[in-house]
């Protein structure tokens, strides 16, 4: 399972959608699926962009986890 800590890295800038659609021009439905982590894929150019902004490595924002929550 893939985990996505878009949410985390959101919350400690205190940070809304709205302010992150902003600052990279992303679309919502692409950052909400991230946000609740219900993406189904993700885009090379939003990792790309999310990576930027956030001045992160794409293992900051994503995680394999081998085992499943319950």
């Amino acid at each position: 399972m893939i985990r996505c800590h878009l949410a985390r890295l959101m919350g400690e800038r205190k940070m809304k959608i709205s302010d992150l659609l902003r600052e990279t021009g992303l679309s919502r439905n692409t950052v909400t699926l991230m946000y609740k982590e219900t993406a189904q894929k993700f885009d090379i150019e939003a990792l790309d962009k999310l990576c930027r902004f956030f001045q992160c490595e794409v293992g900051d924002l994503l995680e394999f986890c081998d085992h499943i929550e319950h």
